[in-house]
Parts: C-alpha cells; sequence; structure tokens
C-alpha cells in the first residue's frame, strides 16, 4: 500500500537556501522545457524529448541542487504534456511562477542507495543532508519511502510529504448492511443524513470572513512589494491558513467518527466544483469542503476493511417519496422547495431527509445487487 504523511521541518539557514534554489531551478527547468516543447510543435510539428541535463552545459548553476528533483519535473511536465493530447479536458500544461504562494519540489528515493530516510527525530535528503522534523504519528512498519515533496506555505513553513509504500492486509470485517448511513450534501452546512442529523459545522471561514476582509483591504492600501506588504501579506496568509487547519482538524474527527460507527456509508458522486459555480454557493461550498470530508472517510473506512459508496449523481434522490417510491419532478423542481407532499401516500417530506433516505436505500441496492443492473426506486403511475 502507499500512503503519503506530511510532517513539517525545520532546516537550517543554509539549508533553507539551498530549498529555495531548487524550488526556483525546478521551476526554472519547467518553463524552458515547457516554452521548448511549445515552440518546436509551432514550428516543425512535433513533439520535443527534453531533458534536465541538456540544459546543465549551459547553466551549471543548475548542478548546485538535486538532480532528481530535476528530473521529477521532466517527469511530471511529459505526462501532464501527454496527457494533453489524450485528455483535452484537462487544460495545457501552464508556465510556473516565482510569485505563487505556495512552492515546492519532489525527489525520489534511490532503493539501493537509500538516500532518504528517517534517522531519529531527523530526516536525510539529498543536498540538504539532516534536517530536523517533527515526527508527530509513527511510520507503518517495514515501510520503504519512495519519494519525498518539500514544500513552503505561503506562511514560510516548510513541510515534507513522504511517500511511503508499505504491506497492509485489509481487515476482514463481518459487515452489517443495516449498519449503513446515506449522507446528503448541504451547502449551508456539510450534509444531513437518513435518520435527520447533522453535524455542527462551524463554517470557518464565514465566522473570520469579516476579520480577513479587514486584513485583506489594509493590504490592498500597502504598496506591492514593500516591507510593510510583505509583513501584511503574512498576516492575511496566517488567517487563511488557520481556517485550513480547523476545517481540516473538524473533518478528520468526523470522518473518524463515521468510519468507526458505521460499515457502509454512502453519498451521491455530485460535483462540486459544479455547485460552487451556481447561484451564490460558491462560499458555502468551498467553506464546508465536503470533497475533502468524502477524501478523509474514503482512505479511513478502506483501512477498517469497510464500504465508502457514492451513488449515481443522476438518480433523482430529493423528487422520489422514500416510502413509496414514486418519482415527483414537478413537485421539487427548485431548490427553494424545502418540504413537499407525496400526492400518492401523503407523506410530508422534508427535502434533504428524504434525499439522505433514498440515497442509503440505493446505496444498499448497489452493494446487494453488485455489478448487475439495479431496478429503478422511481416507480411510474
Amino acid at each position: 500500500m502507499n500512503r503519503g504523511f506530511k510532517f513539517r521541518i525545520y532546516p537550517t539557514h543554509e539549508q533553507e537556501i539551498l530549498i529555495l534554489k531548487t524550488f526556483g531551478c525546478t521551476r526554472w527547468i519547467w518553463n524552458h522545457m515547457l516554452a521548448d516543447k511549445i515552440q518546436a510543435y509551432k514550428q516543425d510539428d512535433i513533439s520535443l524529448k527534453t531533458n534536465p541535463a541538456s540544459y546543465k552545459a549551459d547553466n551549471p548553476w543548475l548542478k548546485e541542487v538535486d538532480s532528481l528533483a530535476l528530473t521529477s519535473v521532466w517527469k511530471q511536465l511529459n505526462q501532464a504534456y501527454t496527457k494533453f493530447f489524450k485528455e483535452p479536458k484537462v487544460g495545457f500544461p501552464k508556465f510556473k511562477s516565482k510569485k505563487s504562494a505556495k512552492q515546492s519540489y519532489t525527489t525520489n528515493n534511490q532503493p539501493k542507495s537509500q538516500a532518504i530516510r528517517i534517522e531519529n527525530s531527523y530526516v536525510r535528503l539529498p543536498k540538504l543532508g539532516l534536517v530536523k522534523i517533527k515526527l508527530h504519528r509513527k511510520l507503518p512498519e517495514n515501510y520503504e519511502i519512495k519519494s519525498v515533496t518539500i514544500s513552503r506555505t505561503a506562511t514560510n513553513k516548510f513541510y515534507a510529504s513522504i511517500n511511503v509504500e508499505y504491506d497492509y492486509i485489509i481487515p476482514k470485517t463481518l459487515l452489517n448492511i443495516e449498519n449503513s448511513a446515506g449522507l446528503d450534501y448541504q451547502s449551508n452546512g456539510l450534509f444531513i443524513d437518513n435518520q435527520g442529523k447533522q453535524p455542527d459545522y462551524p463554517r470557518y471561514y464565514r465566522l473570520t470572513e469579516s476579520k480577513l476582509a479587514k486584513e485583506q483591504r489594509k493590504l490592498s492600501h500597502m504598496k506591492y512589494g514593500s516591507n510593510n506588504y510583505q509583513k501584511q501579506r503574512l498576516k492575511v496568509a496566517k488567517i487563511h491558513e488557520k481556517i485550513t487547519n480547523q476545517r481540516k482538524d473538524f473533518l478528520h474527527k468526523l470522518s473518524y467518527e463515521f468510519a468507526n460507527k458505521y460499515d457502509y456509508v454512502f453519498v451521491e458522486d455530485i460535483d462540486l466544483q459544479s455547485i460552487a459555480q451556481f447561484g451564490h454557493l460558491g462560499k458555502s461550498t468551498n467553506d464546508n469542503s465536503f470533497g475533502m470530508f468524502r477524501a478523509f472517510l474514503t482512505y479511513k473506512m478502506t483501512d477498517r476493511g469497510k464500504i465508502f459508496h457514492k451513488i449515481d449523481k443522476w438518480f433523482p434522490s430529493s423528487k422520489t417519496c422514500s416510502v413509496c417510491g414514486c418519482y415527483h419532478q414537478e413537485l421539487v423542481n427548485s431548490l427553494s422547495v424545502r418540504e413537499w407532499t407525496c400526492p400518492d401516500c401523503d407523506t410530508i417530506h422534508n427535502r434533504d431527509i428524504n434525499a439522505a433516505i433514498n440515497i442509503r436505500k440505493r446505496g444498499m441496492l448497489d452493494i446487494t445487487a453488485g455489478t448487475a443492473e439495479l431496478a429503478s426506486l422511481c416507480l411510474t403511475h
């Protein structure tokens, strides 16, 4: 199994300078290789094959940094460039800017040399040597480090994301399909389950929005690039970082609770980016980070041998009566309709709870039917 572990690192002043140089060199290599590929394609209609070694002769300063970091950039660019022609929807590779708030580079470990390894409270990295690291949790036993990504945040903190490979046997758990939950997404909260329960999500961005706006106004009045501008930019970045950390902490704890409590969790496979662009739901959708919650819940339940399942996003969970199974599009044709009465069975439905119940039912059908064609829950009258 492959898994990533992120730790904060504390480089010395000399190590920090070399890290910043590596950021610059990897960015320079990416931009020049991309520019050369574009020029070759325009002039000769060919896909130019480049590599970092061909640039070192005229630019000897590239030899000062980790060569595997440059090789990693070359691989990433080739993958992105090739993928564009196969899947144009993913977009063409973009040039990297040194003004980007987050800078990073990836270096790969050599299996024989083990150049990257953990030694007590330090991590040994190519060119950098031993860098102090804060190990807040244990790595799995018999792990092998595959790669490390060094990054710097907008608040000038350095992190190492260590990708490790290790043997893991998923526990064989006797699962009970009745011990399951259906979750219906809510933009103004997070979700509501089939029992009508909602997490008490604090909406961290909304709580800090006025303070953030105040600091951003101060920043907008300062001269770009000045010392005061940099100090104020750091204040704004710290507010954003705190909001992110609060949100992640809440979602980790909530997903841990669900993974321990339920054997099955069902949600709709909805496109959250499209929802964020709809109406005035952008801030709320980005604030609750339901997509991040799904990602956390996926690997936590997988580690426990449990099932996290997404049902078809086109399934009409809100417009189907969870009692009699009748489909009523004309009654629930707008988001403003929060309650409706089924004309077939006279049941009064809360829109969201009804949807969560239907999501759970459909998820249970998906699990029991496997890959077989499923009968529709919608009955026509």
